[in-house]
């Protein structure tokens, strides 16, 4: 049987993945907090919660062999009761999500910005766990809806834990607080009827959107491909809020936080993540998982723009309004550190489920503003898991607990798990020498002390003028995207207004919405919906930040090497084996994964006679889950042209724009399909004829030149 280096390679595997793993290289002081709430059942006698061992776990008590099952069976109604409270509500969004461990690490000391602790030493891991999440949608959406989707990190620094709670997209859907419920209702699930699920095409969150035009902006990066991620690994985050670093000499300054991916910033084609949510619905979450556990690790790099406090009020727009960014081009990201995910959860629910982030939660060298959607959001989140997590005390769940001591005169309540000794509860107090003391604000290691800002003012409900301008940014983040793009967001404005049964709002957000944005793009969602093209707009748009940024196109983003990309091998019996072993070894050089993909599950026969384990048949993994597909030369050329689900396979890979190397004979396919040959249709007579320009075109991510032609693909 001949081996696959990835799969029977230990040196490919991570040093710390899943469950099983014994290996705990991949630690951190929070992995080690952690291990203290762990049980391993090994070699272990069932008991009940109450310690008592089991003899018996299959049968309830009786009246008699076939009589009434007795009250008095406390071991039953242990075990039935916990599994009737087994639940608890989901989140209101971001309900579903995946996450992982690993670590913080600073370029240098950035003391001059701020006095965080955790950006202090180079040679300082601060322990994170990132979780990543669609919004909308319920525990039991697909992966791959269009939508935003949540980037959420708390780093366990040693003066507290910091929660970074963003998103993928830069802006948000509106400027105060007080509109998110309205947004949330909207966009979830029609209330009649309770579809659709996790999708936001629909009347309700159309009309919304067509009668709040400050949705404008984020409504179009939703309407864009940043909305169908590829993976969690490909995504950038972002704090989306203008919040403050002060440093030790009490300098402040505004920033803006923004994660890069160094894999790249990559998206699913439309098909491709429709077809996902049916073929694999977990697909973004497996993917993170089984990187992390090939050794795979994802990085990021952590940056700000950092605005002077002088030069608050030099920019076309307000710092303080979320539907807002600052173009890279205006204001460069300065990098900060590098975050590395390395460490798979080993309990979902008590890890990825519990995890409790809230904006509120920040150390010293890092304060607020006075944007209306965070001051809303430092309430909502501790009120929020106060109902999931049962009470005040969630922060003692493990996952949430802080790694640096926490002491104060905060008692009782649901699921308490501190033993507080001492007879004092309040502050001051002589009993306990007025222990635990408060800390006076310093240059490090000091209580927080919150920014002295002054603030005066009328109380009053009122929007303030400088958030006036709606449309201008939208159209400055249309501009700056490429050609592909720019027809996505047109196909994916006209995809979901055409779900909306409701003909004005159709016409509504063509004409007051779209029109704003940009007029080619209103007239042509407007022609392929059947409704009244419109001549103009009907606002004055400023003329400003009309500059495309190339900063905002994916197009700026591709990675710079094809680690973790995913190829698909085809096999049929009559394989060459040394084509085979040659891909293998390449792909373990470059760090890409390979699979091979048999007709069946089955192994297939090489040319040598011996027998290739292939890891699935094509129809359980089709190339919807795969940057590139490669097929294999051998003898038996007529295996694959006869094979009406490898002939799709291909189709498909060629409709979705990916490299497509087809080795020895099998070059024949192109032309039996009918399909036109390109700089991504590769072939050769052995693999290392064509390596180098696979590898190129994976790290171009799509074959954008053949989508034309790609359209009339039937596949």
């Amino acid at each position: 049987m001949i081996k696959n280096p990835q799969t029977d390679n230990d040196a490919f595997k991570s040093e710390l993945a899943g469950t099983d793993t014994t290996d705990r290289q991949n630690s951190s002081e929070k992995n080690e907090q952690l291990e203290q709430y762990k049980a391993d059942a090994t070699n272990e006698a069932l008991r009940s919660n109450q310690g008592i061992k089991v003899s018996d776990d299959q049968n309830t008590l009786k009246a008699g062999v076939r009589g009434p099952s007795l009250l008095e069976d406390f071991l039953f109604r242990e075990k039935m009761t916990h599994f009737d409270h087994e639940r608890i509500p989901e989140r209101v969004v971001h309900a579903r999500g995946a996450a992982a461990h690993g670590y913080f690490q600073p370029y240098k000391s950035h003391a001059e910005l701020t006095k965080a602790a955790f950006l202090q030493d180079p040679s300082k891991q601060t322990p994170v766990f990132v979780r990543f999440s669609p919004v909308q949608g319920p525990r039991g959406t697909s992966d791959t809806v269009r939508d935003t989707r949540g980037f959420a990190v708390k780093f366990y620094t040693e003066e507290g834990n910091y929660d970074l709670v963003g998103n993928d997209i830069p802006v948000f859907f509106i400027q105060d607080a007080i509109k998110f419920p309205d947004l949330v209702h909207a966009v979830k699930p029609e209330p009649h009827n309770e579809i659709p699920t996790g999708q936001s095409a629909h009347d309700t969150f159309w009309d919304f959107i067509s009668l709040t035009p400050e949705t404008a902006h984020h409504v179009t990066w939703q309407m864009s491909d940043r909305a169908i991620a590829l993976n969690y690994r490909t995504r950038q985050g972002f704090g989306i809020h203008t919040f403050r670093f002060i440093n030790a000499e009490g300098k402040a300054r505004f920033v803006k936080f923004h994660f890069k991916p160094l894999q790249g910033v990559l998206s699913l084609l439309w098909d491709e993540a429709q077809k996902l949510a049916g073929k694999d619905p977990d697909y973004h979450r497996r993917d993170l998982w089984e990187c992390i556990e090939a050794g795979l690790y994802p990085e990021w790099e952590l940056g700000v723009q950092v605005i002077e406090e002088e030069d608050e009020h030099k920019f076309d727009f307000d710092l303080l309004d979320a539907t807002k960014l600052i173009p890279e081009e205006l204001v460069p990201v300065i990098p900060l550190g590098k975050m590395v995910l390395n460490r798979n959860p080993e309990n979902f629910f008590a890890e990825t489920e519990q995890v409790a982030f809230c904006p509120a939660h920040i150390v010293p060298g890092i304060d607020f503003t006075n944007d209306p959607l965070l001051q809303g959001r430092l309430f909502s989140y501790t009120d929020t898991q106060l109902l999931r997590l049962g009470g005040p005390n969630f922060h003692e769940i493990p996952i949430n607990r802080p790694v640096c001591p926490f002491h104060n005169h905060q008692r009782d309540g649901f699921h308490r798990q501190t033993i507080n000794k001492g007879r004092a509860s309040y502050n001051p107090n002589s009993i306990d020498n007025n222990w635990p003391r408060e800390t006076p604000p310093a240059a490090a290691q000091g209580g927080f002390e919150t920014y002295q800002e002054r603030v005066d003012g009328h109380k009053i409900r009122q929007r303030s003028p400088s958030f006036g301008d709606h449309f201008s940014q939208a159209r400055m983040f249309f501009k700056s995207l490429s050609a592909p793009e720019q027809q996505h967001v047109i196909d994916a404005y006209s995809f979901e207004l055409g779900k909306v049964e409701r003909v004005w709002i159709r016409e509504r957000t063509v004409n007051e919405i779209l029109a704003n944005i940009d007029l080619e793009l209103a007239k042509k969602v407007a022609m392929n919906l059947g409704v009244e093209p419109p001549t103009k707009g009907t606002v004055e748009v400023p003329e400003v930040n009309l500059q495309p940024a190339p900063s905002l196109s994916q197009m700026s983003f591709l990675p710079k090497d094809i680690k973790a990309r995913k190829i698909s091998v085809l096999v049929t019996n009559g394989v060459n084996a040394d084509t085979v072993e040659d891909i293998l070894n390449w792909a373990l050089k470059e760090m890409a994964v390979v699979k091979l993909v048999g007709p069946s599950p089955a192994p297939v026969k090489t040319s040598k006679g011996e027998m290739l384990k292939v890891d699935a048949a094509m129809d359980s993994m089709p190339s919807i889950m795969f940057d590139a597909v490669v097929v294999v030369d051998g003898d038996d050329i007529a295996a694959m042209q006869q094979n009406g689900e490898g002939l799709h396979y291909l189709l498909e890979t060629y409709k979705h724009l990916k490299p497509l190397v087809l080795l020895g004979d099998n070059a024949q396919l192109l032309e039996q399909l009918r399909l036109t040959p390109d700089e991504g249709t590769l072939s050769g007579n052995s693999f290392a004829d064509v390596q180098d320009q696979l590898k190129q075109g994976l790290l171009k991510h799509r074959v954008w030149a053949r989508e034309p032609l790609a359209k009339m693909v039937p596949a």
